[in-house]
């Protein structure tokens, strides 16, 4: 059974407060969105150099080291942005970038609303849900 908690002890905030709140969350939502985004991209860059090694074996097997040794020595080596490959890209956007925000946006929440976190959603939900109870058809 879910837990219920649209009721948390949140306390009075002022629309610019509430919609301050709500666009950090949005921009950490969009912020791990672009993570997300940045995996694919490591795991499509990891799928691609896979192919340059293959291609290096069948132009080395079909006579053409000139070929599979620059594949060898200067593609498969190479970082993707200077130098640095993508997994270290991901790495440091976890670490330093999503960490910040995640710090950053848990002190303001922790301080204008007691750390609870999507206050307008929770403003919204309990809204629609008392206009169910006061205008249910059936009753």
């Amino acid at each position: 059974m879910a837990v219920d908690d649209t009721n948390a002890n949140v306390p009075d905030l002022s629309g610019d407060e509430r919609e301050a709140l709500h666009a950090l969350q949005l921009g950490i939502e969009h912020a791990y969105r672009a993570y997300a985004d940045l995996l694919g991209c490591h795991h499509r860059t990891g799928h691609a150099m896979d192919r340059f090694a293959r291609a290096e074996e069948l132009l080395r097997t079909a006579g053409h080291d000139d070929y599979a040794d620059d594949i060898r020595d200067r593609l498969l080596p190479a970082g993707v942005v200077d130098d640095r490959w993508t997994y270290e890209l991901v790495t440091a956007y976890r670490h330093d970038f999503l960490r910040e925000l995640d710090a950053f946006e848990s002190a303001v929440r922790e301080d204008l609303a007691d750390g609870v976190d999507h206050v307008s959603e929770r403003a919204q939900q309990r809204a629609w849900r008392r206009r169910a109870r006061a205008e249910r058809w059936d009753e």
